[in-house]
């Protein structure tokens, strides 16, 4: 698993804790996911959703990537 936040994403700061929350919902859902290699890029709008939202568009994206076991 990999996460990406550009420079577009914020100041160092920034970019880190969303990285530390995609990794925390990324681990959230891991154990229901398939084996795989997993990379997440972090765009400037996660900076202006809550954390259940981005739970929710995360499930939604995996599901729809068919991803889940």
């Amino acid at each position: 698993m990999a996460v990406v936040a550009s420079k577009k994403v914020g100041k160092a700061v920034v970019r880190n804790r969303s990285k530390r929350i995609l990794r925390a919902l990324f681990a959230k859902f891991e154990r229901y996911l398939q084996d795989g290699k997993y990379i997440f890029v972090a765009k400037n709008e996660i900076t202006e959703l809550s954390f259940s939202r981005l739970e929710k568009n995360l499930k939604w994206g995996l599901k729809k990537l068919e991803c889940f076991k």
